[in-house]
């Protein structure tokens, strides 16, 4: 088999396209393939693909193609532009790789798929690209599987937010809760920033919406009671952000009464930050046991600790009576407890109390969200951060998207 054949066949290139010449470089390592076109062939438009009559050539264009052997592989051909009645002139589509490409799509296949588990300067180097080339195949990936995306009837969502960088800079992030994929991202964390999500969704997506997990965060309270239809009965603020909050009141009583003590040389809560933080649950047996003695004495600390695991039974209720009878046994106890951040966090969870109960209807959380900021975060790390804003929402779709990344041609 000859060269060209060769080519032709491994490349897949068919009429009317064939290999006119393939040269080898020994110098620069490379392997060059010049590809040509019968004459008289037939074009259809890019746009609407009428057939339409060949209008010019442009220059000579260049597509990094995967190597052969050890010989990095370049491909190049002058492609016809053709005039069609109503689109103009444009470019013809070649079938070895997608507009606005200087990679094949096989070659973008490769990259893609190395960038599923490596950073993007990783790839680079393994690639010898630049970050930038990197970066733009990532981007069309994106671009190309938000164009495939179906359009979905997501049951749960999970609204959470991401930092960008160091500070208040801050992206919005929806999550469908069933399939574990984000569905939109946006700057900041304003109520615009969720805003834009809801305007995408048709009447019928919106109101086959059935709940909605998020953090106690007005802005997003506000737009959801906007857009969703009757969102009083499907907002369900977090379980795991709820935790969050009693633990920073036990936290915050933990910091000061350590200072009292250490103050008369008692150093009892020194390094234990972290045994009032954790889940019981998920505490070893013999750090359970050395904690003991600590949970059963009469520090503030830990009558603190009480009201927070009190505080989390309210999950563990099935029905709305029983629910809101164990609340204000608890809300009752907490306010007399003379502990400033309990009676705070308290008072607020009183204030938002129908849309904690909400749960006991709609049991979702934000775990898969918290799952996806793992993730997320494993990105920020092996990018070591991003000073690019658009760089940073590409790279959260590539991701966790679930998107369809690969160019067609392949």
């Amino acid at each position: 088999m000859q060269d060209r054949q060769l080519f032709e066949e491994i490349l897949g290139i068919s009429a009317p396209w064939s290999v006119e010449r393939v040269e080898l470089d020994l110098k620069e390592d490379g392997v060059h393939v010049h590809l040509s076109h019968h004459e008289g062939a037939t074009w259809s438009c890019a746009e609407c693909g009428r057939a339409c009559p060949l209008h010019d050539h442009q220059s000579s264009r260049t597509w990094r193609h995967l190597d052969t052997c050890q010989y990095q592989t370049l491909l190049h051909a002058s492609l016809p532009r053709t005039r069609c009645p109503e689109h103009g002139v444009r470019l013809v589509r070649v079938p070895w790789a997608e507009p606005q490409s200087h990679f094949t799509a096989l070659f973008e296949r490769l990259v893609i798929e190395w960038l599923r588990c490596a950073s993007q300067q990783g790839v680079a180097c393994r690639m010898a690209l630049s970050w930038d080339e990197v970066h733009g195949i990532m981007a069309r990936a994106v671009r190309r599987g938000l164009g495939r995306r179906k359009a979905q009837k997501p049951r749960y969502l999970g609204v959470d937010e991401k930092a960008f960088r160091k500070g208040h800079n801050y992206v919005t992030i929806v999550n469908n809760l069933d399939s574990g994929h984000v569905l939109h991202v946006a700057a900041d964390r304003k109520q615009s920033s969720l805003d834009g999500f809801w305007k995408q969704l048709t009447p019928t997506q919106l109101a086959g919406i059935e709940g909605v997990a998020m953090d106690m965060w007005d802005p997003y309270v506000r737009s959801t009671l906007e857009h969703v239809p009757e969102a009083e009965k499907k907002i369900v603020y977090d379980k795991f952000h709820v935790a969050k909050h009693l633990g920073e009141a036990v936290d915050k009583v933990r910091h000061q009464e350590n200072k009292e003590l250490r103050a008369e040389g008692d150093d009892r809560l020194v390094g234990t930050k972290y045994d009032w933080l954790r889940n019981p649950d998920n505490t070893p047996d013999d750090q359970w046991r050395k904690f003991g003695e600590l949970r059963r004495s009469k520090l503030r600390t830990a009558r603190a600790w009480a009201l927070k695991e009190q505080g989390m039974v309210l999950w563990d209720y099935t029905y709305e009576g029983p629910a809101r009878k164990h609340f204000g046994w608890w809300y009752r106890w907490a306010t007399r407890s003379r502990l400033k951040p309990i009676i705070d966090k308290a008072k607020m969870l009183k204030e938002r109390l129908s849309n904690v109960l909400t749960y006991l209807k709609h049991p979702i959380t934000n775990a898969t969200s918290e799952s996806i900021n793992s993730k997320i975060q494993w990105v920020k790390y092996t990018a070591r951060g991003y000073r690019n804003f658009n760089n940073f929402i590409d790279a959260i779709y590539f991701h966790c998207g679930g998107l369809d990344l690969i160019p067609s041609p392949t």
